[in-house]
């Protein structure tokens, strides 16, 4: 089964002020391994058992200030963001698909991950950077983040690591500012192939993990 973890705001920002460390590839404060997964599993432990959490996130974010799109400015605001992603993606190997008035960015393993880990390639860094500033200048939209395995192993294991893969990267967003309140990571395994399994090639295009970003109306 798959597992949705609802990152909360006040947990996160109070763990991640006494557990920073220097990123020794920007030289920027982020927060640490350690501090990441210890506050993913706070994360988990006090708010485990919302599926897809929309309606608390978006109550949250309203409660917090953040007003809700209404009407024609929903698809306006959504070709803005699409546009700004578009031209920040370009040559990353991101690609940037429109489902009616959602983004789903598609990022494979293969430049995201190395094999069998869930560490975010460093050379990934600068990618994710482009997307955590469009997320923070268009912030009226609610973000999953998904991730997706192969079949090779067991289901358990790549559950496992999907959902670890995801966590990882909504902390990096987390850290490049975007609000945890927005967030939701859920890892899904093999569950949701694109393409076959019986193939490398299949399975290359199976790995992979996904943010979709929904306008908050």
């Amino acid at each position: 089964m798959k597992k949705a973890t609802t990152l909360s705001m006040a947990g996160l920002l109070a763990f991640t002020a006494a557990c920073t460390t220097v990123d020794p590839y920007t030289g920027q404060q982020k927060v640490s391994n350690t501090a990441s997964g210890a506050a993913i599993g706070a994360g988990v432990g006090a708010l485990a058992g919302l599926a897809a959490g929309g309606d608390d996130r978006r109550n949250a974010l309203i409660g917090a200030g953040v007003g809700a799109l209404a009407g024609g400015a929903v698809g306006n605001f959504m070709d803005q963001q699409e546009a700004e992603l578009r031209a920040e993606l370009q040559a990353t190997g991101v690609s940037v698909t429109r489902v009616g008035n959602n983004i789903v960015l598609n990022m494979p393993s293969n430049i995201t991950f190395a094999t069998d880990q869930d560490q975010i390639n460093p050379a990934f860094y600068p990618t994710l950077n482009s997307v955590s500033t469009v997320l923070r200048k268009y912030n009226q939209t609610l973000v999953d983040v998904y991730g997706h395995t192969d079949s090779t192993g067991s289901d358990g294991y790549n559950q496992a690591l999907s959902q670890r893969r995801a966590n990882s990267v909504a902390n990096y967003l987390i850290q490049g500012g975007v609000s945890p309140q927005r967030l939701v990571a859920t890892g899904f395994g093999e569950s949701r192939p694109i393409a076959s399994n019986a193939s490398e090639a299949g399975r290359s295009q199976n790995r992979r993990v996904e943010i979709q970003i929904v306008p908050l109306s």
